[in-house]
């Protein structure tokens, strides 16, 4: 009994000491640490230190005082059964055993103690090395912003001294920078022109006297050899009638003849005064000639309606097709000339229905090419070449109502284009100086040229005013969004525009002819007033079986 007692007394005192241990290692751990962290660490990180290193501490003096308590209990009860000893053996026992396990305690306290100690100097240090990291961030940028100033204000002063450099420079000078730099080309090419020409000066002098004599002889022995004829156009066709009451039917009821006529051809039929004749105006010689062509077939056929008036005028638009491609190989054979690619001959053809100056320019360039190939045999040189060149010179002008730009380089471009040799080329290119004359038919090629336009009645100069207002003209209305055709007419003072209907109203057909108007007027220089008509037409067809 007294044994169970003392047992009991015992386990008593070893439960308090444990519970006082405890108590004591936590609370004076967290008031150390709390301490420590609260001095050396910001509010936040401080509080978050002592709550997380407090948790640690708590857990950990639990456990062991949980494990000092199982120690306890286990030795009490093995001492309880292996021996008899009395009740102050058993305290005194009991109490030596606390103070081990306290010791025991303290020294893992201890420990506990540092690593936070270790936990804390780490944190410290890295908190250190942040905040230089930050620093030093801190500090680059402010001195790339710096720099970036500097670099700025240095900008704006160079920008700033160089204009005060440029007005100095133009003040003392008397000439803007632009003007400076033009004027230091023009002195560049006009030295370079007078280098070159005292080079050629010399061999000039030595040649002149007896190239002039020369030239002179051959020319005069090329125009004795060849005395072709030449053709001054016009641009009206007289197409003569059986009688006048065929002005009736060709005009038709309201008009409606007379229109289709005008419309399907691309020219202007005049009904005036004149007897048993009816006039066909336009300056496209092809699409006048298709023009009279049809009213011919027309009036022999007698049935004159709009549908079958848009038949004769296709119909003859493929003959006046094969007349051209006729036309083409006629000059080649008369020239003597083989080989011409078809495009070309077709080229060559289409100058049949081309003036310049009023002079035809089919029959202008087979007399270019006779005379080329006479003055060559003079000289020495390649005969064919030299007609192929001179046939071919102008063969641009078929073209210069389709393509913006000199006859000369069109012409040129279409040599390349079909295979033509490169002196026919540069002859083709260099008759009107767009580019250095390569070789002697090119001068040849200029020589025949001038030699075939200056024959007297040859060229009357207001034509070729002519042909560049009405392809002017015809340039400016085809510029227009939702035009189909246009036809210069009446020498230029009126331009019919054909619209496609689904693209444009009645209202958009009003004012694409304002427009066309006023782009005239701003674009070209011509004598009166030229009239802007546009015409806008809706076909229903149906058929009945």
């Amino acid at each position: 009994m007294a044994r169970t007692r003392a047992q009991a007394q015992q386990q008593e005192l070893v439960d308090q000491r444990v519970e006082a241990l405890k108590d004591e290692t936590v609370e004076s751990t967290r008031r150390r640490v709390e301490s420590e962290v609260r001095a050396e660490l910001t509010e936040s990180v401080r509080a978050e230190l002592v709550e997380k290193f407090s948790a640690e501490a708590k857990s950990e003096a639990k456990a062991a005082a949980q494990r000092i308590k199982r120690d306890a209990d286990a030795e009490a009860d093995k001492r309880v059964k292996d021996a008899e000893i009395t009740s102050r053996e058993l305290v005194l026992a009991g109490q030596k055993e606390a103070e081990a396990e306290l010791k025991s305690r303290r020294a893992e306290q201890q420990k506990i103690e540092e690593r936070l100690s270790n936990r804390e100097s780490n944190l410290d240090a890295r908190a250190e090395r942040l905040d230089e990291r930050e620093e030093a961030v801190k500090t680059r940028e402010q001195q790339v912003a710096e720099s970036e100033a500097q670099f700025s204000s240095r900008e704006l002063e160079l920008e700033r001294q160089r204009g005060e450099v440029e007005l100095v420079l133009e003040k003392v000078a008397g000439y803007s920078a632009e003007q400076a730099r033009a004027e230091l080309v023009a002195r560049m090419v006009n030295q370079a022109e007078l280098e070159a020409n005292r080079k050629i000066k010399v061999i000039e002098e030595q040649a002149e006297e007896e190239a002039d004599k020369r030239a002179q002889k051959i020319i005069s022995v090329a125009v004795q050899r060849y005395a072709g004829d030449f053709v001054a156009e016009k641009c009206v066709s007289v197409v003569s009638l059986p009688s006048d009451d065929m002005k009736g039917r060709i005009i038709g009821r309201e008009g409606r003849n007379i229109r289709a006529l005008e419309a399907a051809s691309g020219v202007d039929i005049i009904i005036d005064d004149t007897p048993e004749a009816v006039i066909v105006s336009g300056f496209d010689p092809v699409r006048r000639e298709i023009a009279r062509r049809s009213l011919d077939k027309l009036i022999a056929d007698g049935r004159i309606h709009p549908t079958r008036i848009e038949e004769v005028v296709a119909k003859t638009d493929q003959e006046v097709a094969q007349s051209i491609k006729e036309a083409g190989e006629q000059a080649a054979f008369e020239l003597g000339i083989h080989g011409l690619h078809p495009e070309l001959i077709k080229m060559v053809g289409r100058l049949k229905y081309r003036t310049s100056y009023g002079q035809n320019m089919w029959s202008h360039s087979i007399e270019v090419g006779f005379l080329c190939g006479l003055m060559a045999s003079e000289l020495g040189v390649n005969v064919k070449m030299a007609r192929r060149a001179g046939l071919l010179h102008d063969i641009g002008k078929a073209l210069t109502h389709e393509q913006e730009g000199s006859h000369a380089i069109i012409g040129a471009d279409l040599c390349r284009k079909y295979g033509e040799h490169e002196i026919v080329r540069n002859a083709v290119a260099a008759h009107h100086n767009d580019e250095p004359q390569n070789s002697v038919i090119a001068h040849l090629v200029i020589a025949s040229d001038a030699l075939s336009g200056a024959r007297p009645g040859a060229r009357r100069e207001i034509l070729e005013t002519y042909v560049k207002r009405l392809e002017d003209l015809e340039r400016i209305s085809m510029g227009f969004k939702g035009v189909e055709k246009t036809y210069a007419i009446q020498a230029g003072r009126e331009i019919r525009v054909m619209v496609e209907h689904g693209s444009i109203d009645d209202a958009g057909a009003f004012a694409l002819s304002r427009d066309i108007a006023r782009k005239i007027e701003d674009e070209l220089t011509y004598p009166g007033q030229i009239k802007v008509t546009v015409i806008r037409e809706t076909r229903a067809i149906d058929y009945a079986r």
